[in-house]
């Protein structure tokens, strides 16, 4: 065989192992902005910009990626040991870009605006997770699941919420009716309008929130506005409350207004914030809270 038959055979040879080889595709999502988001592979390094989102990540089987998040990022367990790089309110760039992360997931409206376009300026990939809605944390685990190459851990967590919420919407979004007004702070009085995803909470549950209509996101309300909407129960979050709880001061000071609904049958309710305001997996479970007090609202009517 002479030598130009051999390197011809060779590269033929090459071409076929070539052409054999799975190709190394690239990976695209659409974060919650509507940006599309595209990694060259699976992320491998990652950095959490938000507790609900490390949440997510842990949740989509990425746990092992996550080289640093935000203070807060508490759950599961093992995030506490994360190396923290900064709060909603203010980044460690440099400690950030030090990582060298080949993705970061933030908080569209809880981190801060110019230190997130610094990193885009260093070209470093950012998908922006807001959910809205309930089904949107399901959605999310998908898309974290592909951009982690952990598709199949992140869709059988995604199914099995899916199947949680259905369950609690059968059991309880055909009850009868009750007003809620969902406190976020007394001082402003503040609440949260039908965008938020506690809105989508309330509505599972068969209740309806009184302020839905109001803008923006959190509106700040009056006393007086609540008394006129006169709702038949009060939520609030509250640090590892789990149970209703009347005792808390922004609660309790409802009880200066006996004729209220809410206070005249006792439902003054307060579910553990990190359960209810986190749209992360972990809201069925204070969505199941929720349904469980306005059931208790139900059985109080008179």
């Amino acid at each position: 065989m002479t030598p130009f038959a051999r390197h011809a055979r060779l590269a033929l040879v090459a071409a076929f192992i070539i052409a054999a080889l799975p190709a190394r595709a690239s990976i695209s999502v659409t974060d919650d902005t509507g940006a599309v988001v595209t990694l060259p592979a699976a992320a491998q390094r990652v950095i959490s910009l938000a507790p609900h989102v490390t949440e997510l990540l842990y949740a989509a089987g990425g746990g092992s990626k996550i080289l640093g998040a935000v203070s807060y990022s508490d759950y599961p367990p093992e995030a506490k040991q994360l190396p923290r790089v900064g709060d909603n309110k203010s980044l460690d760039l440099e400690r950030i870009v030090a990582f060298k992360p080949d993705l970061i997931v933030v908080w569209r409206h809880g981190n801060a605006q110019r230190q997130l376009d610094r990193l885009r300026e260093l070209h470093i990939p950012l998908f922006f997770s807001e959910p809205h809605r309930l089904d949107d944390v399901a959605v999310s685990l998908t898309k974290l699941g592909q951009l982690l190459g952990t598709s199949s851990t992140a869709d059988s967590a995604a199914a099995a919420y899916r199947r949680e919420i259905a369950n609690l919407r059968a059991q309880y979004a055909k009850r009868p009716t009750v007003n809620v007004f969902y406190q976020v702070w007394d001082q402003p009085l503040m609440t949260l309008n039908g965008e938020h995803m506690v809105s989508d909470v309330i509505e599972l549950c068969g209740g309806r929130n009184v302020f839905a209509a109001l803008q923006p996101l959190v509106p700040t309300v009056s006393t007086e506005a609540v008394l006129a909407a006169n709702p038949e129960a009060i939520v609030t979050a509250a640090p590892g409350a789990t149970r209703p709880d009347t005792t808390l001061p922004q609660l309790g000071a409802w009880r200066a207004w006996p004729r209220l609904l809410a206070v005249a049958n006792n439902n003054l309710f307060a579910i553990d914030g990190d359960l209810i305001n986190r749209p992360a997996p972990r809201i069925v479970q204070g969505a199941r809270q929720m349904c469980e007090d306005l059931e208790l609202a139900r059985s109080r009517r008179k």
